[in-house]
């Protein structure tokens, strides 16, 4: 079997909600997802300040965790998320969903 890495992994949502009562199916819904993999919700923001940069975030910005890459990708890929996305896909435009690795543990 092969050994799961233990490198954190920090994910950041960035979408807009355009339908509140579609995209509470979703929130209902995503929290025992997340437990399933070991997740952990950090934060949410609905006013996100922007210091410089050509992009600003615009909508909800949102940070969760994994304990290492492969459970963030079987979070993602699973079947049962999967359908619970419909429900985001239809109510939010998902600007961005990305994966950011802690730093290796110093040796």
């Amino acid at each position: 079997e092969k050994i799961m890495s233990e490198q954190k992994v920090f994910m950041i949502a960035n979408l807009k909600i355009n339908d509140k009562d579609t995209y509470q199916i979703y929130e209902k819904g995503f929290f025992p997802m997340l437990k399933k993999y070991d997740g952990e919700f950090v934060t949410y923001d609905d006013s996100v300040e922007t210091f410089e940069g050509s992009s600003p975030l615009e909508g909800r910005a949102i940070i969760f965790s994994f304990p290492s890459p492969e459970k963030a990708r079987k979070w993602f890929n699973d079947p049962e998320y999967q359908e619970l996305a419909k429900n985001r896909r239809t109510a939010a435009e998902l600007k961005n969903l990305s994966m950011i690795k802690s730093l290796p543990a110093r040796k």
